[in-house]
């Protein structure tokens, strides 16, 4: 566990990677399923191998980019008294390399920068690239925005808003 100020020290540094993932059909169908995204390039093992030059069937870009929550929650360093993290958005995004079914992810994450915008919110970027294994090439690299609440803010928001109330 890390300090806020301990954390925003850390601002410019490779933060690590986190573990690997396999990416099999069946999260890739599970994926589709839920975003009704049922292109044959992901769901359909034998025509993708036979009309793609990717030897089968691949992932998501979005399913890809949608797992940056789960990894990049293994290389956030544990922030003492934070109250909750927000997901602020996406600054830019770039699918690099598809990621073919059978394969391990991975995510690298750098801080790229944290800044208190009002007492105790702190405005971060992070560059998360996720490596597919035994390739050079990345599956993405992505510029995240989040937004650390610490506890003595997110008291304060709440205060406020009862006595609003009251």
């Amino acid at each position: 566990m890390v300090s806020i100020e301990e954390f925003v020290a850390l601002s410019g540094q490779m933060l690590g990677h986190s573990d690997w993932l396999l990416i099999d059909q069946a999260r890739i169908d599970a994926f589709a399923d839920v975003t009704e995204d049922h292109q044959f390039i992901h769901v359909n093992p034998v025509r993708a191998r036979a009309e793609t030059p990717y030897g089968g069937t691949i992932a998501h870009g979005f399913l890809t980019l949608s797992l940056l929550s789960h990894l990049g929650h293994q290389v956030f360093p544990e922030i003492g008294d934070k109250e909750m993290t927000i997901n602020y958005g996406l600054n830019k995004v770039r699918f690099l390399n598809p990621v073919p079914v059978g394969a391990r992810i991975r995510a690298s994450v750098r801080l790229l920068e944290a800044v208190e915008k009002q007492p105790g919110r702190y405005m971060c970027r992070y560059q998360s690239t996720v490596e597919i294994e035994g390739i050079e090439t990345p599956a993405l690299v992505a510029e995240q925005v989040v937004l650390h609440v610490m506890k003595e803010a997110a008291e304060k928001t709440a205060k406020a808003k009862g006595a609003a109330g009251d």
